[in-house]
């Protein structure tokens, strides 16, 4: 089992940028693969980014390609998401999700998610 932890989420102008925070619960956070997935107002879940159990692969949604990087310490049990050059059409929940093992770009694939941090981008 393993628990997470959002944060960091807030309001910010077009061009800014936002670091997330995702802390995982547990001994064993070094076993499972992490992603973040976002959630805007009458749109399906999107892939944003995930990440290995290392941390020396990662994988960035075309959308936020260039823009968004994802990372983890594993000493820390946290894993993070740092947006820049925001667009409005960022806006949204950002979620926090894992899954053992091998990391995906499917939402089904993970098994624990979190609650979700706002964030939304002001033109």
């Amino acid at each position: 089992q393993v628990q997470l932890v959002e944060s960091g989420g807030g309001l910010v102008q077009a061009g800014g940028s936002l670091r997330l925070s995702c802390a995982a619960s547990g001994r064993t956070f070094s076993r499972y693969a992490m992603a973040w997935f976002r959630q805007a107002p009458g749109k399906e879940r999107e892939f944003v980014g995930c990440i290995s159990l290392s941390g020396s692969s990662t994988y960035a949604a075309d959308s936020v390609k260039g823009r968004f990087t994802i990372s983890r310490d594993n000493a820390k049990n946290t894993v993070y998401l740092q947006m820049n050059s925001l667009k409005p059409e960022d806006t949204a929940v950002y979620l926090c999700v894992a899954k053992t093992v091998i990391m995906s770009t499917e939402a089904r694939d993970y098994n624990y998610w979190g609650q979700g941090t706002q964030v939304t981008v002001s033109s």
